[in-house]
């Protein structure tokens, strides 16, 4: 999505696109939210920073695209075990299924 377009700031594009605020407490507190953190970070490594955006429609678009098309299917999730959340749910349901009691009518 290169171009000559507008260039939005790597760091606030989230906040501003997605309208969200930054974390307001410290580490170890009720506020602490790593995990927010944590994904605003890897989509500002993976995405923000490697492209510019010619607005703010296009910055969400792409922004939609990688969430639901990469993030949340395809990429490896260090919580998960590092697999990816379709293979995670898949074997989640095969075990699920194989520990299911039978009912007997």
């Amino acid at each position: 999505m290169g171009g000559s377009g507008l260039q939005i700031p790597a760091c606030p594009a989230p906040n501003i696109v997605l309208h969200v605020r930054p974390s307001t407490g410290s580490v170890g507190d009720c506020y602490d939210n790593a995990m927010a953190e944590s994904f605003f970070a890897t989509l500002e490594t993976e995405l923000l920073d490697r492209n510019r955006f010619k607005n703010k429609s296009e910055a969400r678009m792409a922004i939609f695209h990688y969430i639901e098309g990469f993030y949340n299917v395809r990429r490896r999730h260090s919580s998960i075990g590092t697999i990816a959340p379709v293979i995670f749910e898949k074997q989640y349901h095969q075990k699920a299924s194989l520990t299911k009691p039978l009912t007997v009518h």
